[in-house]
């Protein structure tokens, strides 16, 4: 019987000590995770939007996303915003532009330009873990079309008969049961779109907040020039994770609610006399 006891009180001894150590080993890799992220907005590239309805100054964070900022950067310089104007403006939400369909006169396909690749989002800090697997939710049938089906389809100008076939199939039961029945594996691998990853672990680098520049997408890593600037002043807190957040405007938000409130037809696009055109995009060295 001694030696019993002393056995069950050596295991629970061993057992204490293992979640301890579990614990002070998540602590610290998750005060690791956060010292990191600390400094993400102390790097800034200074850029000023020069508009027709006035300029705003905008501090940009390398550090954070630097995909991001290095392609705005990059188009900023090759003067591929001058003469685009914001094209989608909702009050007390948020003002959009980048869309080099914008220049051409014809105002149906705002909203639908940008260059010819797509890059990735930067809303996380750490690697996420791919979903594998069959798909066993609705809900998680919903994040494949959102994130895979839909911008597959709408990019692939002969889509894979599978797909399309699930894709139609869901567009007449109107449900995500069509999905249900295949894997994650399956969609990745005939679409060669990045796989649908599980975030639930990482940690969100910014949240989509009042004055903040964030890329426009239409799904998730489908990065291209437009971004928007946050108008609303408790942020947009359905959006953190969907939209990689690149930088914030210092000076000139005046002007963006200016640009925000102007008149606009059915689609938010400001009426064509009034448009909000960037004339010129300078950055700062």
């Amino acid at each position: 019987m001694q030696y019993i006891r002393k056995g069950l009180h050596l295991m629970v001894l061993v057992t204490v000590f293992a979640a301890l150590l579990s614990n002070a080993c998540a602590k610290n890799a998750k005060n690791k995770e956060e010292n990191e992220m600390k400094d993400l907005t102390a790097n800034k590239v200074k850029v000023t939007l020069h508009t027709n309805q006035g300029d705003i100054d905008l501090e940009l964070w390398p550090d954070m996303a630097p995909k991001a900022v290095d392609n705005f950067v990059k188009l900023s310089n090759e003067k591929y915003y001058e003469n685009t104007y914001f094209h989608r403006v909702i009050p007390d939400f948020m003002i959009q532009g980048g869309d080099p369909n914008t220049k051409d006169g014809d105002r149906s396909n705002d909203g639908a330009g940008g260059p010819d690749y797509r890059f990735e989002d930067e809303c996380y800090a750490g690697a996420g873990v791919p979903y594998t697997g069959q798909i066993v939710s609705e809900q998680l049938a919903h994040q494949v079309w959102q994130s895979i089906i839909m911008p597959y389809m709408q990019s692939a100008p002969d889509p894979d008969p599978e797909v399309k076939a699930v894709a139609d199939s869901v567009m007449a039961k109107q449900s995500g049961q069509p999905i249900m029945e295949k894997t994650f594996e399956f969609f990745s691998e005939k679409t060669g779109m990045p796989p649908l990853m599980d975030n639930s672990n990482r940690t969100l680098k910014h949240p989509v907040a009042y004055e903040t520049i964030c890329m426009a997408n239409s799904g998730p890593n489908t990065n291209g020039s437009q971004f928007f600037i946050v108008t609303k002043k408790e942020g947009c807190n359905w959006l953190d994770g969907k939209h990689t957040v690149f930088g914030k405007v210092t000076k000139g938000m005046d002007i963006v609610h200016k640009i925000e409130a102007l008149p606009r037809d059915t689609k938010d696009n400001p009426n064509q006399e009034n448009q909000a055109i960037i004339q010129m995009i300078t950055v700062k060295k």
